[in-house]
């Protein structure tokens, strides 16, 4: 009789000992791609705040592209709004989904007004436009290491809630699947070309 209870209480503590460890890890994991998500979230407001700097000195340079300039501007601010929103929940679905679609209209207007800026030889040679691209090619580049950070961080989480026993203890607290930011277009798996 005592061996049998002996024998249930050790069952009983491991188990207590593989969910709390099972839960622990994935609020560990959790943490971390929030964290990742928030490395994202500082560059891509870096690139947001360089965009005004970038049209306004395109502007005294393009006067004939007011559209594409104002498409730059708009698309920024869709970017903005979509990774404000992805900011309150990292690694939900939907939000993921609309910053890389936003990211996408991005990157387009951004690599169309690189193209039409090739026909002004003095916007070329400007400084402060310059170091606007300098500082703009830095940041992409900064974004594309956040990302991936990001995506290795949701990947292990989502790996440690899909595996034995944590998946038991994911179902039965809400630990959900994080979405991966992915790229929604070829264009923005490449940063915008820059050449100056």
């Amino acid at each position: 009789m005592i061996g049998l209870l002996i024998f249930l209480v050790v069952v009983i503590a491991t188990v207590v000992v593989i969910i709390i460890s099972s839960y622990n890890d994935l609020v560990k994991f959790r943490n971390r791609y929030k964290n990742a998500y928030s490395q994202i979230d500082v560059q891509l407001q870096r690139r947001y705040d360089l965009i005004p700097n970038l049209v306004e000195t395109a502007k005294g340079y393009m006067k004939h592209e007011r559209e594409t300039l104002e498409a730059v501007i708009a698309a920024r601010n869709s970017a903005l709004n979509a990774s404000s929103r992805a900011v309150q929940n990292p690694g939900d679905p939907q939000a993921m989904q609309q910053l890389g679609n936003a990211e996408a209209v991005l990157t387009g207007a951004l690599s169309r007004m690189m193209v039409l800026s090739e026909a002004y030889p003095e916007l070329k040679a400007d400084r402060s436009m310059s170091q606007v691209m300098e500082e703009l090619s830095s940041t992409e580049n900064r974004i594309a290491f956040a990302r991936q950070a990001f995506n290795d961080a949701v990947t292990l989480y989502n790996t440690k809630g899909e595996s034995f026993p944590s998946n038991l203890v994911a179902r039965t607290f809400n630990f959900t699947n994080a979405e991966l930011l992915q790229e929604a277009t070829p264009e923005m798996k490449t940063a915008p070309r820059v050449s100056f």
